[in-house]
């Protein structure tokens, strides 16, 4: 898998799919519930698990937080690192925050991690982890790629739906089947619950990161500020809505450590 994933992110730049609309709506979203919750603790101590080029750490250490950071590829490391910010960058995974005591985060951020982890126990030893080094009452926000959105665009718009389901990787009632070859692991919400079952974490809140953002990409594309604006606005009124979260294609997990 790390070898798989040196060779993706050595070619795909997470900076650029943050800057572009599309991306810009899951940024905004995310950063807002992370100011959310940081209620303006200026003494903060931030941990960015999967932190890839650094688009989420470098902005916060910018704005003066004590941000650490954690990435499994070197190339997004070493991208990190040449933006020349406060943040204090390891190479590491997030199966592995050993070199972190318990107990040390006011905020752990895993927005990277659950992508690319497809077995269930890698995925609760990934929670496990973020919760240990967290402080008591402190949160973590956990990310994931939603099913429907893979099995939508992928499947039927990009028309390899017969394909999946010919090769097996797709189940009768259409949840994907992901292998470590296939980089990108897809949940539906009751395997993020069965997650924190496992992991016995407290949710705060479950929301939409993008909503239809990534459905109409060039729509947003083609508005104008005051326009796209209006959408972010109407992005923050829906993105709470329960019924519309397993149609995104990212969802945010807000959770407190009891």
């Amino acid at each position: 898998m790390t070898m798989e994933l040196e060779k993706y992110y050595n070619k795909f730049c997470e900076d650029k799919r943050l800057t572009r609309r599309h991306g810009q709506v899951e940024y905004i979203t995310s950063m807002k519930y992370i100011h959310d919750y940081l209620e303006n603790n200026e003494n903060a101590k931030i941990l960015d698990v999967g932190a890839g080029t650094g688009r989420y750490s470098v902005q916060l250490a910018n704005e003066g937080y004590d941000v650490t950071a954690v990435e499994l590829v070197k190339h997004n490391l070493g991208v990190l690192k040449s933006k020349g910010s406060a943040v204090k960058a390891y190479q590491g995974t997030a199966l592995d925050l050993s070199r972190f005591s318990d107990n040390t985060f006011d905020m752990t951020l895993v927005f990277g991690p659950m992508y690319h982890l497809y077995k269930f126990e890698d995925k609760v030893q990934a929670m496990q982890e973020a919760k240990r080094v967290t402080k008591i009452g402190g949160i973590i926000l956990v990310a994931y790629c939603m099913n429907e959105y893979s099995v939508l665009t992928y499947g039927f718009k990009e028309n390899n739906i017969r394909a999946c389901i010919d090769n097996g990787k797709l189940t009768d009632d259409f949840h994907v089947i992901s292998e470590a070859e296939d980089l990108y692991d897809y949940v539906r919400i009751e395997d993020i619950n069965k997650l924190n079952d496992e992991a016995k974490m407290q949710r705060i809140k479950l929301i939409a990161a993008d909503g239809p953002a990534n459905y109409m990409r060039p729509i947003l594309n083609a508005m104008d500020e005051e326009t796209f604006k209006t959408f972010i606005n109407y992005h923050f009124s829906t993105c709470e809505r329960q019924e519309l979260l397993g149609a995104s294609a990212h969802t945010l997990d807000i959770l407190r450590k009891k």
